[in-house]
C-alpha cells in the first residue's frame, strides 16, 4: 500500500482511508471488527470517522462508530499501527442530541467533543481531530453560488485554532484538520496558524468524484501550495459511480435504496454522467468503482481517498483499486466526459 506524506508532519498515511460510518447501522461491530482487520491485513493504516456516526445521524446511532472502532483498539491492542482521524459536529440544528445543541466551535464545545471521543475510541489520543463543516454558511454540500450573510455571527478561525491548540498541547489531539471547507476558510486558517495563532491544518476532507470535482477550482492549488492535501471523501460518489443505480435501479439493501433522501448524486446530468463514465469503463477493461477510485488516487493533491463499505467484497475492490494505473486513453475519455457533463453534483 502506498504511503503519502501527512502534510508537513513528516509523517505518512495509507493512500487508502478507510471510511467507517456504516458500523452500527448498516454494519454489525462483528462487520466492522472484520473490516478493520482486513483493511489492516491489506495495509490501510488510515482511518476516519467522527462522532456523529454511525450515518445517517440520529440519536439512537450518534457515537456507535467510534464506539466500534474503540472495541476494536481493546480487543486488539497496536494502537500505533493506526493513523485515526475522527471529526467534531459543526453548528446546526439537527443535533440537539449532541451536548445539549452546542456545538460550536468553541472551547466548552470542542473541549466537550473530544473528552467522549477519547471515551468511546477507549484511546488515550486522536492522530487528526478535524471540523466536520465550517461554523459559518458556506456554499458547500450541493452547492456552488454563495449568498453572504452580513448579519451571521460565527466562531472566528483564531478563536477555534486557540482552542484546538490547548487540546493539542495536552497530548489528546496530535494534528488538525478541516473538513466540507472552502478555500477562504481554509487559507484563513493556514494563515492564523502562520501568525502563530494555533497549530497548522495538516489535511482538508471534502467530498471528490469524477462527479463533483469542485475541489478543483480554488482548493487544489492551496492543498498543492500549502501541504494541505485533500482526503477525499465519496471517492465513488456513494456508490453511484459503481451504476448499479441506473435505469432508477434500487437493488435491495444499498445505500440509496434504504435512504433514499440523500440525492446529491441523482441529478439528471448526474445520471447521464454516471451512465457515461460506466461505459468508458467497461470499454477499458475497467471495474467503474476501480475507475472512480484510482482516478481520485491519481490526483497530485490528494493525500487519501476514503472508502466504505457494508461487504467485505465492496472493501476489496476499492481497496484494489490503489494498485490501478489508469491509461491515457482512460485519463481522456473522463475529460471528454467532464467537459461535457461539469460539476453535475456539486
Amino acid at each position: 500500500m502506498e504511503r503519502r506524506p501527512l502534510g508537513r508532519t513528516g509523517e505518512r498515511v495509507s493512500a487508502i482511508c478507510l471510511g467507517t460510518m456504516t458500523y452500527g447501522l448498516q454494519n454489525s461491530e462483528a462487520e466492522g471488527h472484520a473490516q478493520m482487520d482486513y483493511a489492516l491485513e491489506r495495509g490501510v493504516t488510515f482511518w476516519d470517522t467522527a462522532e456523529m456516526y454511525s450515518a445517517p445521524p440520529s440519536e439512537k446511532t450518534s457515537g456507535r462508530t467510534e464506539e466500534i472502532i474503540g472495541s476494536w483498539l481493546a480487543s486488539r491492542g497496536g494502537r500505533g499501527r493506526i493513523c485515526l482521524a475522527t471529526k467534531v459536529v459543526g453548528p446546526g440544528s439537527g443535533f440537539p442530541y449532541i451536548r445539549g445543541g452546542a456545538t460550536r466551535y468553541r472551547a466548552e464545545h470542542i473541549e466537550a467533543a473530544v473528552e467522549t471521543s477519547l471515551r468511546r475510541l477507549q484511546t488515550d489520543y486522536i492522530d487528526i481531530y478535524q471540523l466536520h463543516w465550517p461554523d459559518r454558511s458556506t456554499n458547500t454540500f450541493g452547492a456552488l453560488g454563495f449568498v453572504p450573510d452580513a448579519a451571521e455571527d460565527f466562531t472566528a478561525p483564531e478563536e477555534t485554532l486557540r482552542v484546538l491548540e490547548r487540546v493539542v498541547a495536552g497530548g489528546k489531539v496530535r494534528h488538525i484538520g478541516v473538513s466540507n471547507e472552502t478555500p477562504w476558510g481554509l487559507m484563513r486558517f493556514l494563515a492564523a496558524a502562520e501568525a502563530g495563532i494555533g497549530p497548522r491544518m495538516v489535511t482538508i476532507q471534502n467530498a471528490y468524484n469524477l462527479l463533483n470535482r469542485s475541489f478543483e477550482v480554488g482548493l487544489a492549488e492551496v492543498a498543492c501550495r500549502e501541504d494541505c492535501g485533500l482526503i477525499a471523501y465519496a471517492p465513488a460518489a456513494a456508490g453511484a459511480l459503481s451504476g448499479k443505480y441506473l435505469d432508477g435501479a434500487r437493488p435491495e439493501g444499498a445505500r440509496m435504496t434504504l435512504f433514499p433522501d440523500n440525492k446529491r448524486y441523482f441529478t439528471e446530468n448526474g445520471i447521464e454522467a454516471t451512465a457515461a463514465y460506466v461505459v468508458l469503463a467497461r470499454q477499458q477493461g475497467l471495474d467503474p468503482v476501480q475507475m472512480a477510485t484510482a482516478y481520485v488516487l491519481s490526483r497530485p493533491f490528494v493525500t487519501a481517498a476514503i472508502v466504505g463499505a457494508t461487504s467485505m467484497q465492496q472493501l476489496k475492490t476499492q481497496i484494489d483499486a490503489s494498485g490501478i494505473a489508469l491509461s491515457q486513453d482512460v485519463l481522456d475519455g473522463i475529460e471528454a466526459i467532464h467537459r461535457h457533463y461539469t460539476y453535475p453534483c456539486p
